[in-house]
């Protein structure tokens, strides 16, 4: 098999903007077919923009189709848990937008039944497959910047119209932490390669909308590390994480979305008076839809963000979540 069969449960914006061109700059993937909710149009209209040979008016009919061998689901968050276990009894296997769920029980439940089905599973943590987060590994591991004591993550935009919008509604996972914030929290995870085992998070929750617009979190780790990551819809655009050590740090301006940037991501290493900024290039979506396809051409049953790493961040998700909740720091089992 040279090439996986994909097919899209949904029109949504993400998939239109970066996940069907990044299937088509890919070399072991197609998209063959997509399908809306209910309105054959706007499937048939995304279909011809992207070249797509077949459209669906219902999720269903994509699943049974027998030349699917995959599918991509960038559905609303509330959505994911229903849609991946309806795809992996099918036998299908699943890219599935972040955050995976809205909670790690379901996660759980979903890994449970891909499993039983035998089905690869990968949350769609894009900025992962970007080479510039092991740059940084590297860099931390050559001890140019001492030890680290502290890592800052951030992640914002201004939400403009918020009335209506998918990421304000709390019946549908809504709230910066799951649209934004969840990417601080991972990459903090991801660059310290360790757990947190307490989070104490302060969320300002719009009255009108019952969702956190803000929320500023604070992370402690066994090493004695400590971590901080705020995610914003009332800020100016910042994608950035930042890593302090003893003797230099280590600055990430690009660090969710280089591909504004062309693939340029930037790594910058400060250490006294000295400044030096390395240039990393990548195509991140590119690369997450090639390595799951690679991985189901190869017949592999890991993936290079395999669930455990969902769940270990949804575990912290959930911890930020109930202390919001309950105004006190939580001890991350």
């Amino acid at each position: 098999m040279s090439k996986i069969r994909w097919g899209v449960l949904s029109t949504a914006n993400i998939a239109q903007k970066a996940l069907l061109p990044a299937f088509s700059r890919s070399d072991n993937a197609e998209v063959t077919a997509i399908a809306s909710g209910s309105d054959i149009t706007k499937a048939e209209k995304v279909a011809e923009k992207f070249g797509i040979p077949t459209a669906y008016d219902g999720y269903d009919k994509l699943l049974n189709d027998s030349n699917i061998d995959a599918v991509y689901i960038p559905l609303p968050n509330h959505l994911h848990k229903q849609w991946v276990i309806e795809a992996a009894k099918k036998g299908k296997h699943i890219l599935c937008e972040k955050p995976a769920a809205i909670n790690s029980n379901d996660v759980l439940e979903m890994k449970k039944v891909c499993d039983e089905h035998g089905v690869l599973f990968m949350e769609a943590f894009m900025y992962y497959f970007h080479s510039q987060h092991n740059r940084v590994k590297e860099i931390i591991d050559s001890g140019e910047i001492g030890e680290v004591k502290l890592m800052r993550a951030a992640f914002s935009f201004y939400l403009a119209k918020k009335e209506n919008n998918i990421r304000m509604s709390n019946q549908k996972g809504g709230g910066s932490i799951y649209d934004i914030g969840c990417y601080g929290i991972h990459s903090i995870r991801n660059i310290l390669r360790t757990e947190p085992n307490t989070v104490q998070v302060h969320g300002a929750v719009d009255p009108a909308y019952g969702v956190e617009t803000d929320a500023v979190g604070y992370m402690t780790f066994p090493n004695g590390v400590r971590a901080i990551f705020d995610s914003s819809f009332n800020m100016a655009h910042r994608s950035e994480y930042e890593v302090v050590g003893t003797e230099g740090r280590i600055k990430v301006p690009r660090a969710y979305r280089p591909d504004n940037n062309g693939g340029d991501g930037l790594v910058v290493v400060e250490k006294g008076n000295v400044q030096r900024t390395e240039t990393v290039n990548c195509d991140q979506y590119r690369s997450q839809v090639e390595h799951l396809s690679q991985a189901i051409i190869d017949k592999k049953t890991q993936v290079y963000h395999d669930f455990n790493n969902t769940i270990n961040n949804m575990r912290v998700i959930d911890a930020c979540y109930e202390s919001i909740k309950q105004g006190r720091l939580i001890e991350i089992s």
